[in-house]
């Protein structure tokens, strides 16, 4: 089978490799679509840090995948399912979670249970949409974690797969208002085109522009946007100073973007202003079923946030389209 190879910083490689064999207690998987995230940029650009990605090994975890091959121990698949690989569970291994090989051909599934390591995915989910599904768990986690309630308002910082995917799940829990952020024409308009409001962070002043759409409330320690809460997935080291800058007190911070190294905290303003910054710690099982019975409903248009498919051969090109904010949003390959 065909496989990409992650072997070091700007080093990619598509090679033959053997494909794997099915034991009778396990399936072997066929994937169909695979996202680039914004993990496998940073891996390839800068080596893996603190992403379980190893040289010389099979990457990739964002996948839909069908049953090629099932064990005759296995119950509850057929040849031809869809299906979720659940990256933490699906190779028996959490530690390779970020290198399950969503970028091969193939993914072998030991000991394979379902609704464990791999989830059925329902016909009402479009092939490439449900591509999306490991993402979307990412950010539905972290705004789980915020306690979201209905008829709060929240602002996101970010609108990458992730950004919107919070978008979205803000939505979903009930969240009257979701302002997006971000510097990208392209971005911006593909999440106001699901229906959010959007500031373009270079040309507004975000603060004045979420006073605006959700009113202000004055406090002993001045006056802020009536914003509950705020998620950030950007990436950007200054955004924390400026998110506890304009967050009331009170106010939850989801923080899933991944920061390389140590980001300061305004501890003055987190103890005084009585904020939060919540780690969303990955995602769960019940992330991978609700994200499903979103996409299931069809209320948004989650394809129109996939930018640019390409082929497993091409796959360098589009890691590199994948981290071109400007251009992309979502990058897949496409089997």
């Amino acid at each position: 089978m065909k496989s990409a190879i992650y072997n070091g910083p700007l080093d990619v490689t598509v090679t033959e490799i053997e494909t794997p064999t099915c034991g009778p207690k396990d399936v072997l998987l066929r994937n169909l679509h695979a996202g680039i995230c914004g993990s496998d940029v940073s891996v390839y650009r800068h080596g893996p840090g603190a992403h379980q990605i190893l040289s010389g090994e099979e990457f990739g975890h964002e996948v839909v995948s069908e049953v090629a091959e099932v064990g005759p121990e296995v119950t509850g698949l057929s040849v031809g399912d869809r299906v979720y690989p659940y990256p933490l569970l699906v190779k028996g291994d959490p530690g390779r979670a970020g290198c399950i090989g969503g970028f091969s051909e193939y993914i072998h599934v030991p000991d394979c249970r379902v609704g464990e390591q791999v989830f059925e995915v329902d016909d009402r989910i479009p092939t490439p949409v449900a591509g999306l599904i490991e993402p979307f768990t990412v950010a539905h986690r972290a705004v789980r974690r915020c306690r979201p309630q209905r008829g709060e308002k929240a602002v996101v910082f970010g609108a990458g797969t992730i950004g919107i995917a919070a978008a979205v799940a803000l939505k979903s829990f009930g969240v009257t208002q979701v302002l997006v952020v971000d510097l990208s024409e392209l971005r911006l308009e593909k999440a106001e085109g699901l229906g959010f409001e959007v500031c373009h962070a270079g040309r507004q002043d975000v603060r004045e522009r979420a006073a605006e759409l959700f009113g202000q409330v004055t406090t002993l320690l001045g006056t802020f946007p009536d914003a509950d809460i705020y998620v950030e997935a950007a990436g950007a080291d200054e955004l924390y100073e400026a998110i506890q800058a304009m967050a009331k007190p009170g106010a939850r911070i989801g923080a899933v973007a991944v920061h390389p190294k140590p980001v300061p905290v305004n501890l003055v303003r987190l103890a005084y202003g009585e904020q939060e910054i919540i780690g969303p710690g990955g995602y769960r099982p019940e992330d991978v079923v609700d994200v499903m019975k979103i996409m299931e409903s069809g209320v948004f248009d989650l394809a129109s946030i996939i930018t640019h498919t390409y082929e497993l051969d091409r796959i360098v090109e589009a890691i590199e389209m994948a981290g071109n904010r400007e251009s992309a949003l979502h990058v897949a390959i496409a089997y």
